[in-house]
């Protein structure tokens, strides 16, 4: 079978940007069996598979795409499953243009290889065509817990499961999925889609407890006490940042949290919802992240006005390329080197945004250019709502609660290359380590403490 040289990926087809804009559909449509094939054709097959070293949980990416040749859907799922717990999720938000496709060759000359692409087809063509139960191991009689259901935590669950063990998993709220449920809208990430990944675990026997505030309903030490013989803190990085602005307490004003988190989980953009948001006119997102583009595309969707102000150019925004032209071919604007002052007040609720003007200087200690202020290029943005979108840190309630657990001055649990903390059977990964970070980057962080756990208690 003769591979397809063209140098362009087969395009992702979309809906209609102004239709979009108005409704929480998924924006991306997948691809056909025939387009999955054609861009599977693209491959070269590498045997050094430099694609599989950008990807943090190691799949086995030109095995599943050779299936995809062959017209074999389901082996190709089966290569994925052994490396990733959430082939649909990672199909849909992981930053592949930074890490497994930007290891492929056929990006020197041209696009890379649409993997990302081609594992969503993957995922999403088992759920819709695959009737067999999931088989559910044996158990080796050991038990861990899991605290946190998002992507590091349901990784980890995945991983233990699947050698035998009794998994529990303690989630905060009440729903499980964690930044996938609460976080990352529905036009982006389907919650059917992190449901359906959620009931495949359950179906390998990982059992979910919701509505249970680790630190609060029951401590670590609690929890070894009840028969645990290992725990995971997989609690991600929910507490957010502001600016220390005038006006951040003003009515109107929210972290990107909050907003998300009321629209994505509890369905506030539904007339009926019990946990409602207001209906803005001129919304200002301050914040340049993939989250700052959520909360914006998702106040565009709720009918305001939507501007994006950000302290860099456009060169710098640390967003997914993807979603950044999905929100200017959405309408919503973008100030780029701009800086918020104050936010103004009436009546106690948001009457506009000073803002000032920044030029771009030598790099800061991240290596990006560091923005100064332009001096007396104050001027106002027209808002009524502002989302603050500029970073997460770890909740501090487990560290609060649990003795001998070293954090950093970012408030991020410290652990060694295996995920164990300075508490002996106390391990951690994802954004409860690094801060915000990626949905894959937590799942590696998992897949690398289930196997440490494993190691350990089997050294017992």
């Amino acid at each position: 079978m003769a591979n397809n040289m063209s140098l362009k990926r087969n395009e992702m087809p979309t809906q209609d940007a102004v239709i979009r804009a108005t409704n929480f559909n998924e924006v991306a449509l997948g691809y056909s069996e025939e387009t999955a094939i054609n861009e599977a054709m693209r491959c070269l097959e590498c045997k050094n598979m430099p694609c599989v070293s950008g990807c943090p949980v190691n799949i086995h990416i030109p095995e599943f795409i050779a299936k995809i040749k062959q017209g074999d859907f389901e082996g190709a799922y089966e290569i994925i499953s052994k490396s990733s717990s959430l082939p649909a999720v990672c199909g849909r938000v992981c930053p592949q243009e930074t890490q497994c496709e930007a290891k492929c060759v056929r990006g020197i000359k041209g696009e890379s290889v649409g993997i990302g692409r081609l594992e969503r087809f993957v995922a999403d063509w088992h759920n819709a065509h695959n009737t067999e139960n999931v088989e559910k191991p044996k158990s080796n009689g050991h038990k861990v817990a899991v605290v946190g259901s998002g992507p590091s935590g349901l990784a980890c669950a995945g991983d233990l499961a699947k050698k035998g063990y009794e998994v529990t998993v303690f989630e905060a709220l009440h729903l499980a999925g964690g930044v996938l449920v609460y976080g990352i809208p529905e036009f982006r990430l389907p919650k059917t889609v992190v449901q359906k990944e959620v009931d495949t675990l359950k179906a390998l026997g990982v059992e979910i407890k919701t509505n249970v505030v680790i630190g609060k309903t029951i401590t670590i030490d609690e929890l070894f006490e009840d028969g645990f013989e290992a725990i995971f803190i997989g609690s991600g990085a929910g507490l957010p940042r502001f600016m220390g602005i005038k006006g951040e307490a003003l009515c109107g004003v929210y972290s990107a949290n909050e907003f998300l988190t009321r629209n994505n989980l509890m369905k506030a953009y539904k007339n009926d919802s019990t946990t409602p948001v207001m209906k803005t006119k001129k919304t200002v997102v301050v914040g340049g992240g993939n989250v700052a583009m959520d909360a914006a595309r998702t106040a565009k969707r709720l009918g305001a006005d939507v501007t994006v102000v950000y302290r860099r150019t456009e060169n710098e925004l640390p967003a997914r390329r993807e979603e950044v032209e999905h929100a200017m071919e959405e309408g919503i604007e973008f100030k780029f080197l701009t800086n918020p002052l104050e936010i103004k007040a009436k009546d106690g609720w948001v009457d506009g945004i000073i803002c000032e003007r920044m030029e771009l200087s030598e790099p800061d200690e991240s290596g990006r250019a560091r923005p100064v202020s332009v001096p007396n290029s104050d001027f106002n943005v027209e808002a009524d709502c502002v989302i603050m979108s500029i970073g997460t840190s770890p909740n501090p309630l487990i560290k609060d609660t649990t003795d001998g657990l070293e954090v950093n001055r970012w408030g991020g649990i410290v652990v060694n290359e295996d995920g164990l903390t300075s508490r002996n059977a106390v391990y951690a990964g994802g954004d409860a380590v690094t801060g915000a970070a990626t949905v894959i980057l937590a799942m590696g962080a998992g897949k690398t403490a289930a196997k440490a756990i494993d190691e350990y208690i089997n050294s017992k």
